[in-house]
């Protein structure tokens, strides 16, 4: 490779983010003192530019302009050009868009936001072309606009800059109204399943026309709605909206057919073309609501779906360390010679490509009928390409095929005239010659950074599946996980969570020279991950670190005033604004999370104030959730599990005897979104029996595996037949 013309600051920073911009002639700082400094001392503006590995236009922009060397020095002569990965400090990110928002009506990234030295923004904007176009102003008039602008007016600018900041801290503090007590769940159930029932697509499943992104948090409110209302026709119409959008998704475009797991979001309503980015958070909560759906259904496909999920993660996206790494790309160079990289490239396939992976005639099928007439029936292939250019503005997938299940293997084999087991032996090789194939191409590139928020969320989504599926494998992958949080996301001196860690050379784990503490999402997506590896383990010693992130997490979070969590902590001088997200969207907000971590967590322990913090943060949203609950499904499902009382199901009996084991898959198998499951060992001198003195009066009944359901503490005559217990868990 030749040797880079430019190097700045950036080369010195782990985030592969970062990384990628430590050779533009744009002289970047990371987000910190120096910079900070620097613009203070020379009264220079700041440029910010935020963004995040596996963004599109990021990576447009940089190419665009980043790497233009006249744009480059009109950056460097009048501006401090800073560099965030959203990834690695959301709170910068927040603050920021909340500005952008507020001022443009929309957000996104790449976020562009210019600063005065005391870091108050003034101007912000997302993706700028490099010059001026017939709709758009370009970047270097922007840049040079606002140059003339801080010389000619600096006052005015400074002066509306204070303005603009006052007017945030306001809006940002209105937002919540601390109401006295939780709002109704009858009423906020009712409004939040009617907002998703008025949006669902009937045809296609998901919630909007297009785009269509996965949103979980949207399915499992679904699946703890129908749990309330089994027996109603509501509850009927939950359950079938929940499955047919998964069962749609795993046929769409979306599902990685050849490499397993899912891209970020599809372009369509079809779930057809997406957008080929893979990220981490993705896996991991759909790993665990489709190891629910096959809870509630006991349909294998859902259970097929969260196991390649899982392989996908296990190959693809796991460090030898134990650790998960944040994402894949979506542009690759679709060939070793190609110049420039392309959207898709590595997963999308030419009619003739596959035609010569698969000559092989079929025998018994109708005469002439190769593999690959098979393969690209059932996968929509078509000859020209199966994409529609209104979906493809950049001409990237012209001729190319995005696979996609239209029919069902019925009609495939009906077609064909092949019996069902000998079509899916066909299609599996099939799909194991294109994965070959796919092998040769150029990888997209990986995000090799390790995340504590988003390895919570693949952590539940292992012990989730390895409970629902009867996997101890997946349960090992979780505990293996776990430890390597525990190794190197937290620290133990301190007692907090370190945000981010990165893969090193030889496959060592680094971490930056000044660690970013965790967030406010690290500790909630860690907690519910280790009270989700209890539930699969039972090893006690998740639970006892579980409840002391907890205690950590209310000490530098909660908001005595208006109750609930700050997403940040205090003390951050460079931070203008501590903000609350009260939006569960691609992922859940922490808030909304915390109040089922609160409610296990005094389940745990008996510490009854936790249960009252969880309904001050349903009462400081208690607006949104009535108006919109649609915003906040997550927080509406834990509304519905306040008011519903968790219940303890405690199984007394030896963890290794076959009894015990059977009435903990009797437990494992049932979908219940209020129980808490713990066992008593016997054990008194552990860490369960010195939390909650009550386990010592439950006894084991004719000296067999035993389960009470215990509710405030107060227990259900014993049962020792799994069949007895399943109608307790099920009324």
């Amino acid at each position: 490779p030749s040797i880079p013309r430019h190097t700045n600051r950036l080369i010195n920073e782990k985030s592969p983010y970062l990384l990628q911009h430590a050779h533009n002639p744009v002289d970047w700082y990371p987000w910190g003192q120096e910079a900070f400094d620097k613009a203070k001392k020379e009264n220079k503006l700041i440029f910010l530019s935020v963004g995040y590995s596996t963004c599109h236009w990021c990576h447009v922009m940089e190419q665009e302009s980043f790497e233009n060397k006249e744009i480059g020095e009109i950056m460097n002569k009048n501006f401090v050009c800073i560099k965030v990965d959203r990834e690695e400090r959301p709170d910068v990110d927040k603050v920021y868009m909340t500005f952008v928002q507020a001022t443009s009506g929309g957000g996104g990234w790449p976020m562009s936001v210019w600063l005065t030295p005391d870091l108050k923004p003034f101007v912000g904007g997302t993706y700028f072309p490099p010059e001026d176009g017939v709709h758009r102003i370009g970047f270097r008039t922007v840049l040079l606009r606002i140059a003339e602008q801080w010389k000619e007016n600096k006052d005015a600018l400074l002066e509306n800059s204070q303005k603009i900041l006052e007017a945030l801290l306001h809006r940002s503090e209105m937002h919540l109204q601390s109401q006295e007590s939780p709002p109704p769940s009858k009423e906020v159930m009712a409004t939040c399943f009617q907002q998703l029932s008025n949006s669902y697509d009937e045809d296609y499943g998901g919630f909007s026309e297009s785009p269509k992104f996965p949103t979980p948090v949207n399915l499992n409110f679904l699946f703890t709605y129908w749990a309330l209302h089994r027996t109603t026709p509501e509850g009927a119409r939950a359950l079938q909206m929940a499955l047919h959008t998964l069962k749609m998704m795993a046929h769409g475009g979306i599902h990685d057919h050849i490499g397993q797991g899912f891209h970020r979001y599809s372009t369509d309503r079809h779930w057809h073309v997406p957008h080929f980015e893979k990220m981490l958070y993705d896996q991991g909560q759909l790993a665990a609501t489709y190891s629910r759906a096959f809870q509630i259904s006991g349909n294998e496909f859902f259970a097929d779906v969260a196991q390649d999920i899982l392989l996908y993660v296990s190959r693809d996206l796991s460090d030898q360390v134990g650790g998960f790494y944040s994402a894949e790309d979506a542009d690759s160079y679709p060939t070793t010679t190609s110049g420039e990289k392309r959207e898709g490239a590595f997963c999308v396939w030419a009619a003739e490509e596959i035609r010569a992976l698969l000559p092989d005639p079929v025998e018994g099928a109708t005469e002439g009928t190769t593999l690959g007439d098979v393969f690209m029936h059932h996968y929509g292939v078509k000859e020209t390409g199966n994409v529609s250019p209104m979906k493809d503005p950049h001409q990237e997938l012209k001729g190319k095929n995005v696979l996609i299940i239209r029919c069902s293997l019925e009609l495939t084999a009906a077609r064909f005239g092949l019996e069902l087991g000998r079509l899916d032996a066909l299609l599996r090789e099939g799909r194991r010659r294109l994965s070959a194939a796919r092998a040769q191409r150029p990888r997209p590139q990986l995000d090799t950074k390790m995340l504590a928020a988003w390895n919570g969320l693949m952590i539940s989504g292992f012990a989730q599946a390895g409970v629902a599926l009867a996997k101890q494998e997946y349960v090992s992958r979780a505990v293996q996980a776990a430890a390597f949080l525990r190794r190197h996301l937290f620290d133990a001196t301190s007692g907090r969570l370190l945000r981010s860690c990165y893969r090193g050379k030889d496959n060592t784990v680094e971490q930056s020279a000044v660690p970013i503490q965790g967030f406010l999402e690290d500790y909630a997506f860690v907690i519910q991950a280790l009270f989700d590896l209890y539930e699969a383990s039972l090893e006690q010693g998740w639970l006892e670190w579980a409840l002391q992130l907890q205690h950590m997490q209310d000490k530098l979070f909660w908001d005595p005033k208006g109750f609930a969590y700050f997403s940040s902590e205090a003390g951050d001088p460079s931070l203008l604004l501590r903000l609350k997200d009260d939006q569960d969207g691609a992922e859940p907000t922490a808030n909304s999370v915390a109040v089922t971590n609160l409610l296990r967590a005094a389940c745990y322990s008996g510490h009854t104030e936790w249960v009252e913090k969880a309904g001050q943060i349903l009462a400081a949203f208690s607006e949104r959730l009535q108006k919109i609950p649609i915003a906040l499904p997550e927080m509406a499902r834990a509304n519905a599990v306040f008011h519903h009382t968790f219940k303890q199901v405690v199984i007394c009996g030896d963890p290794q005897g076959e009894d015990t084991k059977e009435m903990l898959r009797c437990v494992h198998s049932v979908f219940s979104p209020n129980k808490v499951l713990m066992l008593a060992d016997g054990d008194s001198a552990g860490f369960l029996y010195r939390q909650l003195p009550f386990l010592a009066s439950l006894e084991r009944k004719d000296g067999r595996a035993t389960a009470y359901l215990c509710s405030n503490f107060a227990c259900s005559l014993p049962v020792t037949s799994p069949q007895e217990l399943r109608g307790m868990l099920c009324p």
